[in-house]
């Protein structure tokens, strides 16, 4: 079982900039098979962007993907964590907070991304979360990856 964070995150991050488009934010999900971004201005993270926000919080709602941006729809001032933090402080503040996801953050600049999953694999491999978090996603036919 993994002891800290820097153990279990995912390392590097998938970032926009606070003015770019939902429908940029989601081809770069779509491109990185990942179902969230962060989003930073000068190295610093403002917000998280999942695919669930841009459904519920624009698409929902009939806004325009293409001129709302980023910022708009993400969550301001995400709890985050760091590489050195204890994998039980993840845990909390994932548990305490409601979310299942949190950037990793050393020296104010993001470093990585901690899931749900990530902690499911850490401590309890053979979980029902942690299989699913293995498991090669689905693709969609009739939708090529650009």
């Amino acid at each position: 079982m993994a002891d800290f964070v820097r153990d279990v995150m995912t390392p590097g991050v998938v970032a926009v900039r606070p003015d770019a488009s939902l429908v940029e934010a989601a081809q770069l999900m779509r491109a990185q098979d990942i179902g969230d971004v962060l989003v930073a201005a000068d190295g610093q993270v403002v917000g998280v962007l999942t695919d669930r926000d841009i459904a519920l919080r624009a698409v929902a709602d009939g806004a325009d993907p293409l001129t709302v941006s980023a910022e708009a729809v993400c969550t301001p001032n995400p709890v985050v964590v760091a590489p050195d933090d204890p994998v039980s402080e993840a845990v909390g503040l994932m548990r305490d907070h409601a979310v299942r996801r949190l950037p990793v953050v050393e020296d104010g600049h993001p470093v990585g991304m901690v899931s749900l999953g990530d902690l499911a694999l850490s401590q309890d491999p053979s979980s029902a979360l942690a299989d699913i978090s293995r498991a090669d996603p689905d693709s969609w036919p009739g939708i090529h990856q650009a």
